[in-house]
C-alpha cells in the first residue's frame, strides 16, 4: 500500500512529564506520555528513552574489483549476545559515525571513511533513513552506498583517542551475500545495505557508468 500514512500525528500524543535519569555516554530520558488509540479514547504510559545524535552508516563498494570495504571492530552491545555462528563482541560492520553539528550526512560518510578504512570515496548514494531501534531510542540513521577503489586498503585504522581499533576487510560481494545469508553478519545496517546492492546492483553500475 504505497499511499499508506500514519492514523495520527504529533498533535495526537503529549508529553506530559519528561526527567533525565541518566546523563553520560549516552542520555535516557523517562517520558510519562499521553497519546490517541485507535479504537478512540487514550492511555497514558511510563517509558524510558534512550538518546544519541543521529549516525551515519555507509557501504563502501568497490565495482570494478567486485569487492565491499567492511570493518571489524569491538561492540559492547554484542557482549554475550552474539549468535551460536558467530558468538563474539567483533562485529563486521559498514563504515560509521555520529553527525556532528554542521555536518550532512555525507560529510559524515566521507570523514569516517578516511578514519575507519583509509578510504577516499565517491559517487555517494541514499540507500535509506531509519530508526533502528524505534521502540526506545531516538536515533536515525542515514544508509548510503558510495563508490571506493580498494587498492591498498587494508590494516587497522580508528582513533586511539576515541578507543577505536579497527580491522579493515575487503571481501568480495559473492562473499558478503553469503556472510548475511549466514547470519554471520548480524547487524542491521549491514544487512541492509549488502541486502539493497545485491537488488540494486545492475541500476548503481549503469549510473556509476560502470557497465
Amino acid at each position: 500500500m504505497t499511499d499508506w500514512k500514519p492514523r495520527f500525528g504529533a498533535q495526537h500524543m503529549e508529553v506530559v512529564e519528561q526527567e533525565r535519569v541518566f546523563d553520560g555516554f549516552f542520555k535516557i530520558n523517562r517520558m510519562k506520555i499521553r497519546h490517541a488509540l485507535f479504537q478512540g479514547g487514550d492511555i497514558e504510559i511510563v517509558r524510558e528513552q534512550f538518546q544519541r545524535d543521529d549516525a551515519v552508516c555507509v557501504l563502501l563498494f568497490d565495482p570494478v574489483k567486485d569487492v565491499v570495504v567492511l570493518i571489524e571492530q569491538f561492540r559492547v552491545g554484542a557482549i554475550a549476545k552474539g549468535r551460536d555462528t558467530v558468538g563474539s563482541p567483533w562485529l563486521l560492520e559498514l563504515v560509521a559515525g555520529i553527525v556532528e553539528p554542521g555536518e550532512t550526512a555525507e560529510d559524515v560518510a566521507r570523514r569516517e571513511s578516511v578514519e575507519e578504512a583509509g578510504a577516499q570515496i565517491s559517487d555517494i548514494v541514499p540507500i535509506n533513513r531509519y530508526l533502528p531501534s524505534a521502540g526506545g531510542s531516538d536515533e536515525y540513521i542515514d544508509l548510503l552506498c558510495a563508490r571506493v577503489d580498494s587498492s591498498g586498503l587494508g590494516g587497522v585504522h580508528g582513533l586511539p583517542e576515541e578507543g577505536e581499533d579497527i580491522l579493515v576487510h575487503l571481501i568480495p560481494l559473492a562473499k558478503a551475500f553469503a556472510l548475511v545469508a549466514s547470519g554471520k553478519i548480524d547487524n542491521a545496517a549491514t544487512i541492509i545495505a549488502l541486502q539493497w546492492l545485491q537488488l540494486n546492483k545492475t541500476e548503481l553500475l549503469s549510473r556509476w557508468r560502470v557497465l
